[in-house]
């Protein structure tokens, strides 16, 4: 696609959805008041009947959207099934969406490992507290449980859980959406190229 751009009413954006992604983004979190990062996660569980939440995103670059969770949540168990997820980010302040779709792999276990060194040391050890997706009788419990784990390490390192790491979206299409007036809005969809992976084909669609 070379140097064309896609317009967005009076915004152009790069061919690359990537690159175009990113822009958003910026402007998202300079403009959104809390987590502009965030973003709908859709799966589907084996009977075929959607699942949807709101994960952060924590990652991204030419491969894909990168977000973590415990893989035996019910959202962890759902994609490592089926190995595919839909994404959506919504900027209500700049009246904006997008929207992913593709396969999902897991991330290295050296980028597991940086992101959750990375991560407050409350954090790390809730990964090892939190039996993510089933049912608790209490929050004591599960405060009681930090508790447990905090004195048990102590200053030492807490490792990574070998069941909590990351997934990375690894979109086949990806949707731009900006709102019009009227509902006459801008979209514009970009899929990938089977045949050749970096390259993208683009469409504008009826809002």
């Amino acid at each position: 696609m070379g140097k064309t751009t896609l317009t967005f009413g009076e915004i152009q954006l790069p061919a690359d959805p990537f690159e175009a992604f990113g822009i958003w983004l910026r402007e998202a979190e300079a403009a959104e008041p809390n987590d502009p990062n965030a973003m709908a996660l859709a799966t589907v569980d084996r009977d075929g009947l959607p699942d949807v939440r709101v994960v952060l995103l924590k990652g991204l670059d030419a491969r894909g959207f990168v977000f973590y969770t415990n893989f035996e949540s019910r959202k962890g168990e759902e994609i490592l099934a089926s190995r595919k997820a839909a994404l959506n980010f919504h900027w209500k302040s700049l009246h904006r969406q997008v929207r992913v779709r593709g396969t999902v792999e897991e991330v290295s276990a050296d980028e597991a490992d940086a992101y959750y060194a990375s991560r407050a040391r409350v954090s790390r050890l809730g990964a090892w507290a939190s039996q993510q997706s089933r049912p608790l009788a209490d929050r004591a419990t599960l405060e009681a449980r930090v508790a447990e784990l905090e004195a048990q390490y102590g200053d030492e390192p807490i490792p990574r859980p070998p069941h909590w790491s990351g997934l990375r979206v690894v979109p086949s299409e990806i949707e731009f959406w900006h709102d019009g007036a009227f509902r006459l809005h801008d979209r514009f969809r970009l899929v990938r190229d089977e045949a050749d992976e970096s390259g993208w084909s683009a469409s504008r669609l009826y809002p």
